[in-house]
């Protein structure tokens, strides 16, 4: 089958399969937003006058009958098409005639596939926000029911200070807020409107840019046209710092339960159905779920480097290399969502030891509390820090094994509603509904 911009010699079907490369396999992805950019696009095509409300109806009913089967899962590129839009546009040839042929006017492949990528973003985006809440939920939950018991908090991987599971818990659902500051970046550029940019440099029809970005509930515009193209590789980068955020998070939450499931610890354990045994050590319980997340959101964090090595030095313009960035980012939203979505449910099944700091190896965990309570009746810090040192050294140290922390953000304070609010606060600013509305209203 020619391509759109093949003239009468036909490329070699080595330089074919080269450049094409696993294209088709993720171009399948976008086929859904695709659609949607073409509702709007001929939306707007009619309203200058460059389609009938005959063509227009036409179009319109058969784009939305394709979106309906890529909802259903009945949509594939056939052999020999170039990518979704060249298939989208064929199909719709075949089914309406001379009308299907129209939708491209006003259009460059460059501006089609970048608005298929930034509505493509953006849903994953608001699917990695909402995994991103059910982690944060069960976290805050757990926070609250353990907040009594306690734990060793280690510095130098030493038996440091006494810490909490409320802190623990607490603790990674606080950094997820921070995280997802990251992703509301990521969102804001990403909700950016780059179609009428063509390839790059405008076209000569009067297009409506304005009522394409307000169909697709788009935030605003990538106005210049030029740096709607430069947007592309850009986006990606920025996104990729957003998700290997998250993912540095859930790493070092998975390092964390693979130390506290090991006998040495046993500060926590899960049902046998969710930890995998040994060939031929009957006793083992491993924590293969959290190692294969931690190797996984490893491997994420390494994503901001590989986009960039892909990008650096590119000047302005489109540049054939860009589309393998698709191979990079979206299995690394597959990845990122199955890991949050693993530590929700393996958390959802964690059973928490309530007497770990009974073991007598624990009680130097205590020094600084026995410190401060001689400070506090009226001994100078010094003093103190030099008695109870002695007192180790000497085997004779025998503390109250009690805790009094009050300050903000502490074991007896753990300000839990705070982070739950600015969690709250913050998912507002992303204003899914606004973009869900828009999709609802182009495809009803």
């Amino acid at each position: 089958m020619s391509k759109l911009w093949q003239k009468t010699t036909n490329v070699d079907e080595l330089v074919e399969q080269f450049t094409v490369g696993r294209d088709t396999e993720f171009d399948t992805q976008m086929a859904a937003f695709d659609v949607l950019g073409s509702l709007a696009h001929t939306q707007m095509l009619q309203s200058i006058g460059l389609m009938s409300a005959g063509d227009l109806e036409a179009v319109q009913r058969e784009l939305k009958n394709i979106y309906a089967d890529i909802e259903k899962g009945n949509f594939t590129i056939e052999p020999g098409v170039e990518d979704v839009h060249s298939q989208v546009e064929m199909l719709l040839t075949q089914r309406i005639g001379d009308a299907g042929k129209k939708i491209h006017s006003g259009r460059s492949r460059n501006d089609q596939v970048l608005v298929d990528l930034k509505l493509f973003f953006r849903h994953e985006l608001q699917q990695v926000v909402e995994e991103t809440q059910k982690l944060f939920k069960q976290l805050i939950a757990l926070s609250e029911q353990h907040k009594d018991t306690l734990l060793p908090g280690y510095t130098h991987l030493q038996v440091a200070m006494p810490s909490s599971f409320g802190l623990w818990f607490g603790a990674y659902a606080e950094s997820l807020v921070d995280d997802l500051e990251l992703v509301l970046a990521a969102y804001k550029i990403t909700n950016k409107n780059p179609l009428g940019s063509a390839a790059g440099y405008g076209s000569s029809f009067p297009l409506n840019r304005t009522l394409t970005t307000e169909l697709l509930g788009f935030e605003s515009l990538n106005y210049n046209v030029v740096y709607a193209q430069m947007g592309r590789g850009k986006t990606e980068r920025i996104i990729a710092q957003a998700l290997s955020s998250i993912a540095a998070t859930l790493a070092k939450m998975a390092m964390d339960q693979a130390l506290y499931l090991s006998q040495n610890f046993a500060f926590v354990s899960y049902p046998d159905t969710l930890t995998t045994g040994s060939s031929i050590m009957p006793h083992k319980k491993n924590p293969d779920v959290w190692e294969i997340m931690r190797g996984k959101c490893n491997r994420l964090q390494a994503l901001p480097n590989d986009v960039a090595m892909m990008t650096t030095n590119l000047p302005s313009g489109y540049h054939r290399e860009l589309q393998l960035l698709k191979e990079l980012l979206f299995p690394a939203f597959t990845d990122l969502k199955n890991c949050l979505h693993m530590a929700t449910f393996m958390l959802q099944n964690i059973s928490v030891n309530q007497d770990i700091l009974d073991d007598p190896k624990y009680a130097y965990l205590f020094s600084v509390e026995e410190v401060n309570k001689m400070v506090l009746n009226g001994t100078p810090f010094r003093d103190a820090y030099k008695q109870i040192g002695l007192a180790i050294e000497k085997g004779e140290f025998n503390p109250n094994k009690t805790v009094n922390h009050t300050h903000e953000g502490s074991i007896g304070n753990l300000g839990n509603e705070h982070i739950a609010g600015a969690m709250t606060k913050l998912v507002g600013s992303f204003k899914f509904d606004t973009v869900d509305w828009a999709v609802a209203k182009l495809v009803k």
